[in-house]
């Protein structure tokens, strides 16, 4: 039955769902170590170069990703030059300081600079930046890293809904139609707590023998914040302003 449908396709419509096939296996499996940009740009390339997708669609899938391209290339910026700076390491230590030698409290400020974080930087930025920097403070503490990475893994998901800048994904899902933050507002904010408190719970559960057992050093040397770590640190919070700003009023983001 199947071969007899794919036989029945133009040999146009197979070529290009093969090379939209490949190129998707290719971003998740990543064969020969390439990035996934590779992929998909060869993909994309490709459906052009054999007419199987016009240029003048393409160009108009283009402009309609204008926004999200633009709000990804900022968020992605900004966390990088946060890294550069520091920032991420010395808000990790930060955590680790004011845990003051306990793990349950590390693990509440790890789970609520990761809730913050996700929030007003995006998911991204707490899988990729923040995670690094909560594993050296870990190990700078003495403590075993696993169960603050798993806070960093977990959050990223469970905060990606409080606001509409906390995923890229909400950009795409809903494109031209984002809702008011008001309206985003009503309809996730519950969820988001839900989400929020169960992640939580959850977690507190299922790695409180882990926490139990570690002891954690006092104080860990806390990295100095230089004046470019600093301009970034109120750079990020002006930004938050601005994109919840602009979601209030609904301008693109």
């Amino acid at each position: 039955m199947i071969s007899m449908g794919l036989t029945s396709l133009p040999t146009d419509h197979v070529l290009a769902w093969a090379i939209i096939i490949i190129a998707t296996l290719g971003v998740i499996a990543r064969p020969f170590h390439l990035p996934e940009a590779i992929w998909a740009v060869a993909g994309a390339a490709l459906l052009i170069l054999l007419r199987l997708l016009p240029v003048e669609d393409a160009l108009a899938g283009l402009r309609k990703g204008v926004d999200v391209y633009l709000f990804l290339t900022g968020m992605m910026l900004i966390a990088e030059l946060a890294r550069r700076e520091g920032f991420f390491d010395w808000l990790a230590a930060l955590a680790v300081e004011h845990a003051r030698g306990s793990p349950q409290r590390l693990f509440l400020l790890v789970y609520g600079v990761g809730t913050l974080v996700t929030a007003f930087l995006s998911n991204d930025a707490t899988a990729i930046v923040l995670t690094p920097a909560v594993y050296a403070a870990t190990r700078a503490a003495g403590a075993t890293p696993l169960p603050y990475l798993f806070v960093c893994a977990f959050i990223a998901n469970a905060a990606s809904f409080v606001l509409p800048i906390s995923n890229p994904a909400n950009l795409v899902v809903y494109g031209a139609h984002m809702p008011h933050l008001g309206d985003w507002l009503r309809q996730f904010a519950l969820p988001s707590v839900a989400s929020l408190v169960a992640t939580f719970i959850v977690l507190r559960v299922a790695l409180r023998r882990a926490l139990s057992e570690e002891h954690l050093a006092r104080e860990v040397p806390r990295p100095v914040l230089s004046f470019g770590g600093k301009l970034t640190a109120w750079g990020i919070v002006a930004i938050g302003v601005v994109l919840v700003w602009a979601s209030a009023l609904d301008v693109p983001l």
